[in-house]
């Protein structure tokens, strides 16, 4: 195992648990996904995987300039890298509307959009805009082709709603936002059949405001429909996990030829009997929304079986003979990377096998400045 991709030869100087991320590995994923992107003009990442200044920059570097986040934090985030355009793809509500205000007065050479899905939203929205002077706010119609998480139905009222919050002082509409996380079949073929099927409704309301001169831009997909949204025209995709992937994303999306970038490191603490040992990675270290047996898998031990998980600590079964010791580290690969990244505020990254550098996680909090 000395020779896997993923030992760190210095990894002794490493408290556990800890977040790594395999810089060459990352730097091949970004080359990937922009290779399977039509046009690099059509990407608008979601940084809620890496929430990175670093990661930012790299991506800046590589001629990417539109980006998506959730919060108001990672929006600021993105700001303070010099992000041109950032859309914060959520509807703002109560104090997040002068936040978000406030960070359109702060960060003047950045372009902060949001979404918008219902009237009474874009009512308040206006007014907080109009108290301002010479600002105004690009929103999307936020649209639910099934996720059923927010959004208007397209179709007419979805039309409605675009043209009633046009009219409003202080807000332009720019277009229309969809996110289709519910697509997910491990088929490709049949997953592009389901995310065509309730993509027709939207191109249909595109074609209505073709008619009147109106052009709206399109925000749509995550990274199971990524492939499909990327063939088409005028249509910005927004992939988020491609930067690290993880092991949920490597089994349900075989056809995406990305590469496992981030891992968190853990040690055995304790060895209570001979077929049992425990690590220190419990619910704080790792995200914990699968069942017990989902969470996380060890790629220099396998077979390792979880037994219970707690705050600071991960039990685990050892079948038969083996020759694991307290102290030694277990390399874990997340089935879900995104909100375990969120549970560090820096990862430690590993160039030639050697951890070189530490980069903090900017964004994890839910406040920076504004």
């Amino acid at each position: 195992m000395e020779n896997a991709w993923y030992t760190i030869k210095n990894v002794a100087q490493i408290d556990t648990p800890a977040l790594a991320i395999y810089y060459d590995r990352l730097e091949e994923n970004i080359t990937r996904v922009i290779q399977m992107a039509e046009d690099i003009k059509q990407l608008r990442p979601h940084v809620k995987t890496h929430k990175s200044q670093a990661i930012t920059q790299l991506l800046l570097e590589r001629g990417i300039r539109k980006f998506k986040c959730a919060t108001i934090s990672e929006a600021e985030m993105l700001a303070q890298c010099n992000v041109p355009d950032v859309l914060l793809a959520y509807q703002p509500v109560g104090p997040k509307q002068s936040r978000v205000l406030n960070l359109i007065k702060t960060y003047q050479d950045t372009q902060f959009s949001c979404l918008v899905d219902q009237i009474e939203v874009a009512e308040c929205l206006s007014r907080h805009v109009r108290a301002q002077k010479n600002v105004v706010i690009p929103v999307y119609i936020d649209i639910n082709v099934g996720m059923g998480r927010s959004g208007i139905v397209p179709g007419a009222e979805a039309l409605k709603l675009y043209s009633q919050t046009d009219s409003l002082p202080g807000i332009r509409v720019e277009g229309f936002h969809i996110y289709d996380g519910h697509i997910r079949n491990i088929d490709l073929e049949e997953r592009e059949k389901e995310c065509n099927s309730s993509f027709q409704p939207v191109e249909s309301m595109v074609e209505t405001l073709k008619k009147s001169n109106i052009y709206p831009t399109v925000v749509a997909g995550g990274s199971p429909t990524f492939p499909i949204h990327a063939k088409r025209k005028n249509v910005e995709c927004s992939p988020g996990t491609f930067v690290f992937w993880d092991k949920g994303y490597q089994k349900s999306l075989p056809e995406q030829d990305l590469l496992p970038a981030a891992l968190v490191l853990t040690r055995i603490i304790s060895m209570p009997d001979d077929g049992t040992i425990c690590l220190d990675l419990g619910y704080k270290s790792i995200a914990s929304e699968n069942p017990l047996t989902q969470r996380v898998s060890f790629l220099n031990a396998p077979k390792l079986k979880p037994i219970s998980q707690h705050e600071e600590h991960l039990v685990m079964e050892v079948a038969g003979k083996h020759s694991l010791r307290i102290g030694d580290i277990l390399y874990g690969i997340p089935t879900h990377i995104c909100p375990t990244v969120a549970l560090y505020d820096r990862a430690n990254v590993v160039i030639e096998q050697q951890v070189k550098e530490e980069w903090g996680v900017t964004a994890r909090g839910r406040k920076i400045t504004i």
